[in-house]
């Protein structure tokens, strides 16, 4: 299976001088966890939920505070081929939960970890799919365990 098949073509983006507070009210109201910043035509970074936290927990005003402060601008990308597989590892091994997807330098969506859960939620059906789903649970399971014993947040 293919990114192409499960991502969100329609991805919801915001500019970079927009305040966290503009921001965070988009997310709230599209009920999403990401917002992909364009300038322009050119995808520039991902705000997260993360990054909002992040802010508010450091004490940043959300009504002064840009989100080309805060967006994470070393961006991580696949094509509309990448494989569903590799997507999913790379999201696991990164410890994202946003990963847009690009071709030809255009954005053309974005493929989050819901939509992971809905492809997931039929492979269930499968026992031998299950066990394989299990075993790398059990891998994600562990690594979030150690981060949460060394304080690991970003």
């Amino acid at each position: 299976m293919r990114i192409s098949e499960i991502m969100t073509g329609a991805a919801v983006t915001d500019q970079p001088d927009d305040t966290l507070a503009e921001a965070a009210r988009k997310m709230w109201k599209q009920q999403t966890g990401s917002l992909l910043v364009m300038d322009g035509e050119d995808l520039v970074g991902i705000l997260t939920e993360r990054d909002v936290l992040k802010a508010v927990a450091t004490g940043a005003r959300l009504e002064d505070t840009r989100i080309s402060e805060v967006m994470s601008k070393d961006l991580v990308t696949v094509g509309p081929q990448t494989s569903l597989r590799e997507a999913a590892k790379i999201m696991a091994d990164r410890w994202i939960r946003h990963l847009p997807v690009v071709d030809g330098g255009r954005l053309v969506g974005v493929i989050s970890q819901r939509d992971l859960a809905g492809v997931l939620a039929g492979a269930l059906n499968e026992p031998e799919a299950l066990t394989a789903l299990v075993e790398a649970s059990e891998l994600v399971r562990e690594r979030r365990l150690r981060r949460v014993e060394h304080g690991v947040w970003d």
